[in-house]
């Protein structure tokens, strides 16, 4: 079983995002990255990377999947995100577009706005994710609202962007989940109204943003 990766990356590939790692023993293992991974490493030919491995092997699929992160506590939500009835590793590795600490907190309040943004899981998949893993991620979403308790954004400011996602057609609770949640991943746009709606509106995708009721 492989549990970590060192070396230098010789190949990058897009959709899905993958690399290539070439370790000192001359053996040169792909890797698949979640799209947050991905993101945040921005691995290029050339450099170096050190990456937490999820190994994957089965009957179904007998050649093995080897999925990267940057941390093991990251790995280790993966391994219980695929507990959840429907979401095996790569439909996963799929679905992890946002942070970490930012999905467990989702998960731990039971919010269903930002579970059903991530790729392919839906309305009845976000409810299956909070059945099974409400009360087990509850350290990594203390992780994110402790990003969130150190900047709080100007409450006129929140209450703008609120308004302005309202009158693009999302509810009013379901904006003020979205500003909440985008600010808890990225807390220096607290006083940024412009990138907060534009990360909002990255996530969300722009047929969502323009959607009517």
């Amino acid at each position: 079983m492989i549990a970590f990766l060192k070396g230098e990356v010789v190949s990058v590939q897009d959709n899905p995002s993958r690399v290539v790692v070439m370790t000192s023993g001359g053996v040169g293992y792909s890797v698949l990255l979640p799209s947050v991974v991905n993101e945040s490493l921005s691995p290029t030919t050339g450099e170096e990377v050190s990456l937490h491995i999820y190994y994957s092997v089965s009957e179904r699929q007998p050649l093995p999947l080897l999925v990267g992160f940057e941390s093991a506590s990251d790995r280790e939500f993966f391994e219980q995100f695929i507990q959840v009835e429907g979401i095996g590793p790569m439909r996963a590795a799929t679905a992890l577009t946002m942070p970490v600490p930012t999905l467990a907190y989702a998960i731990e309040t039971e919010d269903l706005v930002t579970l059903t943004l991530l790729p392919g899981v839906g309305q009845r998949g976000a409810q299956k994710i909070i059945a099974t893993l409400k009360g087990k991620v509850a350290e990594a979403a203390g992780r994110s609202a402790e990003i969130a308790r150190r900047r709080e954004p100007a409450p006129d400011m929140r209450s703008d962007v609120v308004a302005v996602l309202v009158n693009l057609g999302f509810r009013e609770n379901e904006a003020a989940t979205m500003v909440d949640q985008t600010i808890a991943l990225e807390p220096d746009l607290a006083d940024d109204a412009q990138g907060l709606l534009r990360e909002i509106f990255r996530h969300s995708g722009p047929a969502a943003a323009f959607r009517s009721e």
